[in-house]
């Protein structure tokens, strides 16, 4: 059967873009590597240059330095090239995380979207408002018992109004009488007794001695003490 239909290749799935970004980035160490390497043989080079008379074996010692130069030329031209390819992998890479975002970002608002949807089915605008209604209603019909409850006995209800004022326009006069003394209302203040000495016209108490001589008072002003008469 392998031979009719051939065997089925298993190949290999392609490497992703931080695959492939990760292997030029160690291939471009590896470059950078040899780089350094050519920069140091070069330094060495220029100092034999320096100690070196002029003359056959100077014009040797430059010669290999042109080849070091050469070759540090070549690799620095690699790197770039695979600095570039890293900066090109990364800029699709970046694309590429850009695009799961949306797609992620689609997905969560058409959720929602449709949750909402589902959750405006439920609620109307019109029970609402009845709702509103049947709480007006209520809270109308709360204060009116509020108010029965709060209603006084004591007040009877056929008490004209006019006579009402008339009390209030009395008792506004009263508290307009106020004397400028003390500034008490008529109506607090006590009542004047009449003095009943002069309604009975009695005479005034008598203030001398009974027998009509003067009595004399000591220190205090308290009628003396008669002192009795010592006999020999």
């Amino acid at each position: 059967m392998k031979r009719i239909f051939g065997a089925k290749n298993n190949k290999e799935p392609p490497p992703s873009i931080q695959d492939a970004s990760d292997r030029i980035n160690k291939r471009g160490e590896s470059v950078e590597d040899k780089v350094k390497r050519l920069d140091a043989e070069l330094c060495k080079y220029k100092e034999q240059i320096k100690r070196t008379r002029p003359g056959p074996a100077q014009e040797a010692v430059k010669a290999r330095a042109m080849r070091v130069l050469k070759q540090k030329k070549m690799y620095e031209g690699q790197r770039d090239m695979l600095y570039n390819q890293t900066f090109n992998l990364d800029q699709v890479s970046f694309a590429a995380e850009g695009l799961k975002d949306a797609q992620q970002t689609m997905t969560a608002l058409k959720s929602a979207n449709k949750e909402l949807k589902g959750m405006m089915k439920t609620v109307k605008i019109q029970d609402i408002d009845n709702l509103q209604d049947e709480m007006m209603d209520l809270m109308d019909v709360s204060s009116e018992i509020q108010e029965t409850l709060g209603r006084s006995y004591n007040v009877p209800d056929d008490i004209d109004e006019d006579d009402l004022m008339g009390e209030l326009d009395a008792l506004e006069a009263d508290m307009g009488n106020e004397t400028e003394a003390d500034g008490v209302p008529s109506y607090l203040q006590p009542d004047k007794e009449p003095d009943l000495d002069d309604e009975l016209n009695l005479p005034p108490a008598p203030t001398g001695a009974p027998s009509g001589r003067p009595q004399a008072e000591d220190e205090w002003g308290l009628p003396a003490v008669p002192r009795a008469s010592l006999r020999g």
